[in-house]
């Protein structure tokens, strides 16, 4: 039996470049775990349902926590409802419980609301003192099934006084093999601050929130230290935005050339925020790719994301990199709420107008707790939200557009064509202007 055993619902066999550890649940872990609770974790990454199912009951754990974002919630229901006898109390905690503990409660004892070291420390006392599980910080039904939330639990502050993530918990092999085989290297995440104080519509954040909080320098090293010790080629930045202040960047950077630290590490970077001195700093400390959401190539759809970017200073920051030295990446959304034929032909010929390293196109994703969610929310549809990295294959429309999903995932294949043609024909992709042009009235003419 263990004090606590935390499961990662995530069941997917997709090749996306952005599969890493749950760091989430390895900061929980390590935090009750230097606290005298025996801990372990559950990452159903590379495991069937049946797999993750007899793990959890062969630990047979007293508290058992299952986490949540839009993408698992099905996953997470069910295997709450396969393991209910399991263990002593069922919680769960993430993204998707923080804005609707409604849609758990019932299955699951209590919702975790927000972040959720302090709170899962406080259950586990709770069940040692007899005082009941209804700690700060978390969601339940009431006698009566009625939602009811005890007293809001405080953000860390402190970050550095935080233990590193429970890396000795993760599957490590599986990883490196997973990268190896499919991308020819090996790579882990770390996150170097919490929260983000920009407003776009579509982005949620319910854990860490708007309040912007940064771990120190040396910390942060600390820990990329650690991670190489592990014998990994290469780190993903995994904070909402790295660096977001610019002192904090160059320090960071600093840090690592004065360690002498030779490790690989990419980042998603905001455009508005990388400039020459800082692009050089973060290249010369072993950044080899930032990404950029840059959105669309429209500056009135950027305008109703909430981006508070324009287009040219989207060119500006991929020149940038790219004049650094680095690789860079992107995100683009089409088929917005709000946008026309017009305005998304703009956003595939601005995509593919650069010399991207990486280029990913999705259609919107209303998640519960944004703005677009609730701009769309009368033509939403049931099912749980699919979401895939690479290529077009999988994505799908979880409400009612104007948009057929043809029509978009015919948008998607267009930029990425032209994209690959003109990185690797150069002037001579003039050639091809034809066809842009007879695809661009095709595309006009799909509903």
């Amino acid at each position: 039996m263990v004090d606590l055993l935390l499961v990662y619902p995530y069941f997917n066999d997709d090749d996306s470049i952005f599969k890493y550890p749950p760091l989430g649940v390895g900061y929980i872990a390590s935090y009750v775990r230097d606290r005298g609770y025996s801990v372990a974790i559950v990452d159903c990454t590379f495991l069937t349902e049946e797999e993750a199912v007899r793990r959890v009951r062969i630990m047979k754990p007293r508290v058992l926590g299952i986490y949540s974002m839009s993408g698992m919630k099905d996953s997470a229901l069910r295997l709450a409802r396969r393991l209910r006898d399991s263990c002593t109390l069922l919680i769960c905690g993430g993204p998707l419980p923080t804005v609707s503990p409604e849609e758990f409660l019932g299955t699951f004892d209590l919702a975790v609301i927000g972040e959720g070291e302090e709170t899962v420390l406080d259950l586990l006392r709770s069940l040692d003192s007899d005082r009941g599980p209804y700690v700060s910080g978390v969601a339940y039904l009431n006698g009566a099934g009625r939602l009811t939330f005890t007293r809001p639990r405080g953000q860390a502050h402190d970050l550095d006084s935080l233990p590193f993530p429970a890396r000795d918990l993760y599957d490590h092999r599986s990883y490196k093999e997973y990268f190896t085989k499919h991308h020819g290297y090996t790579i882990t995440s770390m996150v170097t601050s919490r929260g983000c104080p920009f407003d776009c519509e579509f982005c949620s954040r319910p854990v860490f929130g708007n309040t912007y909080r940064t771990r120190s320098a040396p910390n942060i090293v600390d820990e990329m230290e650690e991670i190489s010790s592990l014998g990994y080629d290469r780190i993903w930045i995994g904070d909402d935005i790295f660096p977001l202040n610019k002192k904090v960047g160059l320090a960071i950077a600093r840090e690592i050339v004065g360690r002498r630290l030779d490790l690989r590490w990419e980042c998603l970077c905001r455009a508005d925020l990388l400039d020459d001195e800082l692009a050089r700093e973060m290249k010369k400390a072993g950044c080899y790719r930032v990404f950029f959401g840059l959105e669309s190539g429209n500056n009135e759809i950027l305008r109703l994301m909430r981006k508070r970017l324009n287009t040219d200073q989207a060119r500006r920051a991929v020149h940038t990199a790219q004049a650094a030295g680095m690789k860079v990446g992107s995100f683009f959304i089409l088929g917005y709420p709000g946008e026309t034929s017009e305005t998304m032909l703009d956003t595939i010929r601005f995509a593919s107008s650069f010399s991207f390293d990486y280029l990913s196109f999705t259609v919107p994703y209303p998640i519960p707790g944004t703005r677009l969610y609730e701009r769309v929310k009368p033509l939403m549809m049931t099912g749980d939200l699919i979401k895939e990295t690479h290529g077009v294959v999988k994505h799908t429309l979880i409400y009612r557009s104007e948009f057929s999903l043809t029509k978009l995932k015919f948008g998607m294949i267009k930029a990425k064509i032209q994209h690959d043609l003109r990185r690797r024909l150069g002037p001579a992709y003039t050639l091809f202007r034809p066809a842009e042009i007879a695809t661009d009235y095709l595309f006009r003419g799909i509903r």
